[in-house]
């Protein structure tokens, strides 16, 4: 076999068949029905094991984008997607079982793509190899990435929210750094007393998002989520993420009583993430609640935080713009694994590391789609340096500025997506992409 594919999720099973595809040879290997995650429940390839929804589909949305990109590169799992959606308004959802039953088809039968079934724990670093095993790897192979990367594979996804800076008020917030120190790098959202307790009362009483038996364990050590805090007095964000020493806001002259910090996301400070939520809420809790902070009364959230277990390598500092590990150039990673979040996103980075996987074989230039698509966005946000890495999904604020300001909303948006459709069509044509 021309290359080993690892793994037989979203993003596994679009790699393969890329490669496959391609007229290459494959060599695709899955844990079911041998051996399941905790997550997993059935023995079919691309299983959805949350809900059934791939997000939005309409024209104008991060989500939609996404998924118009991977219909231009010729993506096998959108277009099993709507073959078997189901009913769900602007969203591609689908009948899970149906959509795992005909990719699992697809696969299996496929000329060029040997299926076996087990668990891994070690391959070879002279082989083509992609490994696509998802957030919860089974067997030998998490400690076999380990000890190759010198690191820990074992991380709980704790991400605070991150908010669209456009819809942010500034009026409602100031610039500055703690004590004058550093160059104004927040945004700081002041809360008074009264605010500050309603803030605290409502974070107790919001509803929280259900956890499985393997997302408890160690979950909340050294990352508390704020509406725990919370619990544990309720002065206790005022002396923790939401202290005000160091501060005085402009408009009134004095120290607020409580503040909210906003951080900057990226160098273009296009995203800003809240400094200290890591939460467990539910998202309708987290835009009810945090809403209630002033300055991000209409905010837009471009990921809302999470708390659960969810595997995945430092991408900044192991993977290279093309999906390959860098000191390990034969082996490519995909699917949460690297440090995407969402079922499209993996979508996305299997056929991203197919594609490299074929002009690998082929002696070809490696690709990097341009930085105006999501997807080339989403790859150069998890590669570049980040020294407090968190997985990302599609959203607009990843993607570089538009060339002029465009300030109705909606027209921003279809600005983007023209952009990018424009951008992938003469990229492809140059690279020689159908």
């Amino acid at each position: 076999m021309e290359v080993t594919v690892i793994g037989a999720g979203l993003a596994g099973c679009e790699a393969a068949y890329r490669i496959a595809e391609s007229g290459h040879k494959v060599a695709l290997i899955d844990c079911k029905p041998v051996a399941f995650s905790p997550a997993h429940k059935n023995g079919g390839f691309a299983e959805l094991v949350c809900s059934n929804s791939l997000k939005s589909d309409e024209y104008g949305t991060a989500g939609g984008l996404l998924k118009s990109e991977l219909r231009a590169l010729g993506s096998l799992l959108i277009s099993v997607a709507e073959k078997v959606r189901v009913p769900a308004g602007g969203a591609l959802a689908v009948d899970r079982d149906l959509f795992s039953k005909l990719v699992t088809e697809r696969i299996a039968k496929h000329p060029n793509i040997e299926v076996s079934c087990g668990t891994v724990d070690d391959y070879s670093d002279d082989e083509l190899t992609v490994i696509s095993t998802g957030p919860l790897t089974v067997g030998g192979l998490n400690a076999s990435l380990a000890r190759r990367l010198g690191t820990s594979l074992g991380f709980y996804d704790a991400a605070a929210p991150v908010i669209d800076a456009a819809s942010i008020d500034t009026t409602k917030c100031f610039v500055a750094s703690r004590y004058g120190k550093g160059g104004g790098d927040y945004l700081n959202c002041p809360l008074d007393k009264d605010g500050y307790y309603a803030f605290v009362k409502a974070l107790g009483a919001a509803e929280r998002a259900k956890q499985h038996e393997f997302d408890k364990r160690e979950i909340f050590e050294g990352c508390m989520p704020v509406e725990i805090m919370a619990e544990r007095g309720e002065d206790t964000l005022r002396f923790g993420p939401l202290r005000p020493v160091g501060f005085i806001d402009p408009a009134t002259g004095k120290r607020p009583f409580a503040v909210v910090q906003l951080r900057a996301e990226n160098a273009e400070k296009t995203m800003y993430n809240i400094v200290g939520f890591q939460t467990n809420l539910k998202f309708a809790a987290q835009r009810e609640v945090f809403g209630m902070i002033p300055a991000l009364k209409n905010a837009e959230f471009l990921r809302y935080g999470v708390m659960h277990r969810n595997t995945y390598i430092d991408s900044p500092r192991e993977l290279d713009c093309f999906s390959r590990l860098r000191n390990f150039p034969k082996t490519f990673i995909a699917g949460q694994i690297c440090g995407v979040e969402g079922y499209v996103e993996s979508m996305a980075s299997g056929l991203v590391a197919g594609i490299n996987a074929v002009r690998t074989l082929e002696d070809k230039p490696l690709v990097l789609l341009p930085e105006t698509t999501v997807i080339g966005s989403l790859y150069r946000y998890i590669t570049a340096p980040n020294a407090d890495f968190q997985p990302m999904n599609a959203n607009f604020g990843i993607l570089p500025p538009l060339s002029e300001n465009i300030r109705d909303k909606a027209k921003r948006k279809a600005a983007y997506c023209e952009r990018s459709i424009r951008d992938l069509a003469e990229f492809q044509k140059t690279n020689d992409l159908i």
